[in-house]
């Protein structure tokens, strides 16, 4: 072995018995698309209200303009009908890239301009109250609403699929061996590969990515919208990712919606290394680094294998530092608790608008976008590498590809015992 080299020690190739948790299996129910809900219908019917009422009735327009305004405004609400129609799920619009495109525009401009109006009601409002009496607005100041709400919605979709821009990253790994010390790992997460982001946007990701030159490869989930069948081709730019300690993969929440048994396969034959519930161990010289990775917290509804990260960092060296691989960032903390360094999430897609983005945080325990300090492990959600195409839109949060560079910490080692799962 020549100096730095790595070695790997892969639990696929040297199994060890299987943690009777995994061995669990709930009933196989299918994973079919998830069902319309009576709450969003709800929140799109209120919001249908609020920009028929306040909106287009007090514009000073003809009735069969009124009309058709608000049939514009109906159609653009039920994107997500019109996707179920296109292709049996709301997650998985199978219209040409132009018509996803125009529909996120529209659907935006329509929830933006739902913002902008409550805005304005609560201003005059206010000035109800100042006035002690009934204060209206001209139509000259709906126009400007929906200017500014159309025009944000465009740069938010301009934004949502543009090729992202790479992001540097460095975290201080307590007890990292010396000659990891620069180690990099390239993280890619919620591609969303699809008719919105297709083919040509993920070759044009992957070459951007191999260019990069990282030591490793950690694909965090929610790779894919749409059927096998249906993304065969568009995903296979992924099988050129390039990386000396190899591409690993763990799955999303997306992947259980459209099959995951079938789509993890499907990785495989691409070439990206699952690393669903186990850990492999890197070595340098003396130096050794574990990587680790867990089933998405949608494994809880589908059917599949239990959640158990103790289970999975059994046999893991005793401290050897820890990255984990997590779709979602909500059990953080339980993964600080067990001893991990890093973990590496994604999911939130970084609340896609700045200001609004908190709305998105206590679904995920309150970590949305960012590094953050966990007991003392360091949590990095990544925005993402795309998002979902059921609502593209960014605004004042940039998707990312994003190379996190591992330094040795200058405070104490925190040492973790595996097998007893105790801290020393």
């Amino acid at each position: 072995m020549q100096p730095g080299e790595n070695v790997i020690n892969d639990d696929r190739y040297h199994p060890r018995p299987i943690h009777p948790t995994f061995a669990a299996r709930r009933p196989h129910s299918p994973a079919d698309p998830i069902r319309s809900e009576p709450i969003p219908q709800l929140i799109f019917g209120l919001i249908s209200l609020l920009i028929l009422t306040r909106f287009i009735w007090p514009l000073d327009w003809p009735l069969a303009a009124k009309i058709v305004a608000a049939l514009l405004v109906l159609v653009a609400l039920q994107f997500h009908r019109w996707n179920r129609w296109s292709s049996g799920s709301e997650f998985s619009p199978e219209f040409p890239r132009p018509v996803v495109a125009l529909f996120n525009w529209a659907f935006g401009a329509v929830m933006l301009l739902a913002l902008l109006q409550l805005a304005l009601d609560a201003g005059l409002l206010v000035a109800a109250l100042i006035h002690g009496g009934f204060v209206g607005a001209p139509d000259s100041v709906r126009y400007a609403l929906a200017g500014v709400a159309g025009v944000a919605a465009a740069i938010g979709v301009h934004q949502a699929m543009r090729i992202p821009p790479l992001k540097n990253v460095e975290v201080g790994i307590p007890g990292l061996p010396q000659a990891f010390d620069g180690y990099t790992i390239l993280q890619l997460t919620d591609l969303h590969i699809s008719r919105l982001f297709p083919a040509p946007w993920a070759r044009t990701v992957v070459e951007r990515a191999n260019k990069l030159g990282a030591d490793l490869i950690a694909i965090t989930g929610d790779l894919i919208d749409g059927t096998i069948d249906a993304r065969r081709g568009d995903i296979a730019p992924l099988r050129d990712l390039m990386a000396a300690d190899g591409v690993y993969v763990i799955s999303g929440n997306h992947e259980y919606i459209f099959g995951y048994d079938g789509w993890m396969a499907h990785y495989e034959a691409l070439g990206l290394r699952s690393l669903e519930n186990r850990h492999i161990v890197l070595e340098r010289g003396e130096g050794r680094l574990v990587i680790a990775g867990i089933t998405d917290r949608a494994s809880r509804h589908r059917g599949h294998s239990i959640r158990d990260l103790a289970a999975v960092l059994d046999g893991a060296p005793a401290g050897a530092p820890v990255i984990l691989l997590d779709h979602q960032p909500s059990d953080a903390r339980n993964a600080a608790r067990l001893g991990v360094a890093l973990q590496l999430s994604g999911h939130t897609h970084g609340g896609l608008i700045w200001g609004i983005d908190r709305l998105a945080a206590p679904a995920n325990a309150g970590f949305v976008s960012g590094r953050y300090d966990v007991d003392g492990m360091t949590l990095y959600v990544n925005n993402g590498t795309a998002l979902w195409p059921g609502f593209a839109l960014r605004l004042g949060r940039p998707s990312e590809l994003t190379r996190i560079t591992l330094r040795v910490a200058d405070d104490a080692v925190r040492a973790y015992d595996f097998s007893t799962r105790k801290k020393t």
